[in-house]
């Protein structure tokens, strides 16, 4: 009897692919597609409408069963909830984390239990490397796309019950798959945005959840310089959208994001000066360890925000909470982000894991 696999579906030629290259090496596949926002377009139209008939098109051509299951109300507490607040909180989250954490690996896995299945499968760029009796996240061969960052939260466990076709592939290798196969999202543009929700006009999407406190705008001296729209539309290190140009004293210098003064609700910033925004530490708490090296201190490499080019770092351990020390100060640490560690930079290498950025030093 064949070991039954369900494949998470999103309707774009990742997962496609990773349906139809477990299809080949023969386990019973099951595609299962997740809702899990609930909004309609102008037109009345459900926003996942099109991405649902293209997973019904690919299995319809590679002929396994399909099912749709609908989370929006589990995604709207544990993951959307969390982003409002951070927002709020004036600290920039990264809700695609949790949304793996949460979603993805948590209720989705239930449901594919109850389907019959011994093991999910995502279209991630990541790899399982298995030591001993157990597995591990590890890098893809694609370091371009490597997404294990957006996977540091998921405990260890789970990967015991997860493949990743797509582990050992380009993106290119993908594409040419499924364009060989006549999968009908060869030529899909890739989702981006926020993670179930997908592009918009960020400003006015945000808006429409939370509160806009308009401020001043204010350099390192204090001096005003301009108004902001509300401290939630803003980024460490972002120089476009700022609505300052030069003058007299910046020399037409360009502007960008230093910090944010919730108490006060000022935006600073600088113009030329980049040294403000570079920071040698960081501590990160509620740190999830996929696979810890021996002792509380130790040598691996760093990420602060996803496809940054690995850091060498030396990291202090004490409970749940990791100081991260880089050997060269790193440019816009932002509070809110994960700091994800890794064995090294090559494909296979292994994610150790990661933890929420509280502070920067």
């Amino acid at each position: 009897m064949k070991e039954r696999v369900v494949v998470g579906m999103s309707g774009g030629v990742d997962s496609s692919v990773a349906a139809l290259l477990l299809l080949e090496e023969g386990y019973d596949v099951v595609g299962l597609f997740m809702h899990n926002w609930e909004e309609k377009d102008a037109e009345g139209v459900c926003c996942a409408t099109e991405d649902y008939e293209d997973v019904a098109r690919v299995c319809g051509t590679l002929g396994i069963p399909y099912y749709s299951v609908n989370f929006s109300q589990l995604y709207y507490d544990n993951v959307f909830r969390y982003f409002l607040d951070e927002y709020a909180a004036g600290r920039t989250p990264n809700p695609d984390v949790l949304c793996n954490r949460e979603i993805k690996f948590k209720p989705f896995l239930e449901q594919a239990k109850k389907l019959g299945a011994s093991k999910i499968a995502t279209g991630h760029y990541c790899a399982i490397r298995s030591i001993g009796d157990k597995n591990y996240l590890a890098r893809a061969l694609d370091e371009s796309k490597d997404q294990t960052y957006f996977l540091n939260q998921v405990p260890r466990e789970k990967f015991d019950s997860v493949l990743f076709p797509l582990g050992n592939l380009r993106k290119t290798d993908v594409r040419r798959i499924a364009e060989r196969n006549g999968l009908s999202t060869a030529e899909k543009k890739d989702s981006t945005g926020i993670c179930f929700i997908g592009e918009r006009n960020f400003k006015k999407f945000l808006s429409s959840y939370l509160p806009a406190r308009p401020g001043d705008i204010v350099d390192l001296d204090g001096r005003t310089v301009g108004r902001h729209d509300g401290l939630m539309y803003y980024t460490l290190g972002q120089r476009k959208g700022l609505g300052l140009g030069g003058d007299s004293m910046t020399n037409g210098g360009r502007w960008f994001v230093i910090a944010k003064d919730l108490p006060r609700n000022r935006l600073v910033v600088s113009c030329g000066d980049e040294t403000p925004l570079y920071k040698s530490s960081l501590t990160a708490e509620a740190f999830n360890w996929i696979a810890r090296p021996d002792g509380d201190e130790f040598r691996c490499f760093a990420e602060v925000r996803y496809r940054q080019q690995p850091q060498p770092a030396r990291v202090r351990v004490a409970g749940d909470v990791a100081t991260v020390t880089f050997d060269e100060p790193q440019r816009a640490v932002t509070e809110g982000q994960y700091c994800v560690l890794y064995e090294g930079c090559a494909a296979g290498d292994l994610c150790y894991g990661g933890g929420r950025i509280v502070s920067v030093d």
